[in-house]
């Protein structure tokens, strides 16, 4: 039998933090060990208990969920962080991930797309929950005047112009995506006509240059 992913939580309603528990503990595969309402000791702890994963809320005292995961981080790299917070800005998000986090899910977020965060996070990638990334696209509309036609783009293809811009092949997206080669292709070339491009080159320029450094 497989060992559990063992799992903090940390958040400064222990209500919340138990509840959050209760949610992941019923996925087999899932353990947490301990939960804190403060993140003095959780730091203090950390080297101790050493889980796998720690579910962090960036509200949390008596310091920040945001400084934290760089405390975490430092103290133990092997650590991986998903935040948590009632914040649906992407700039909560993106200040999290630039101090180590892997992953960010919001209070909205279903214990679906927690679980699956979690999987993503525990296999080294990142994951940023579906309201965020709707979020980072309607800032990617206000911000682009020249591209109005994000808002045309499917969830499926926001996703693929996400693994395009970590690097990933058309090979490597399709695994990831559970779908076939030829339709990430179908998928990619949909996107570019969407979005007036020429080839791949300018619609990576574009995320480059857009919110989608996170």
């Amino acid at each position: 039998m497989a060992e559990k992913i063992k799992i903090v939580i940390a958040d400064d309603h222990l209500l919340i933090a138990e509840s959050w528990a209760a949610i992941i503990n019923m996925e087999d595969n899932f353990q947490v060990i301990k939960v804190y309402d403060n993140t003095k000791i959780l730091i203090e702890e950390i080297g101790i208990i050493k889980p796998d994963i720690v579910v962090l809320d960036i509200n949390i005292g008596p310091i920040s969920g945001i400084d934290a995961t760089k405390e975490i981080v430092n103290i133990d790299p092997t650590i991986k962080i998903i935040g948590v917070s009632m914040h649906n800005q992407p700039s909560y998000a993106k200040r999290m991930m630039q101090n180590g986090a892997l992953g960010y899910v919001t209070k909205n977020s279903s214990k679906d797309e927690m679980y699956l965060a979690i999987t993503e996070v525990i296999n080294g990638k990142k994951y940023i929950c579906q309201e965020i990334q709707q979020n980072i696209t309607k800032q990617l509309i206000v911000n682009n005047d020249d591209h109005k036609n994000f808002e045309k783009l499917t969830q499926r293809e926001i996703e693929i112009i996400k693994l395009v811009k970590d690097g990933l092949t058309n090979k490597e997206i399709a695994a990831t995506l559970f779908i076939s080669q030829r339709t990430v292709e179908t998928h990619r070339a949909r996107i570019l006509k969407k979005l007036g491009l020429k080839n791949s080159i300018s619609l990576i320029k574009l995320i480059n240059d857009s919110f989608w450094e996170l």
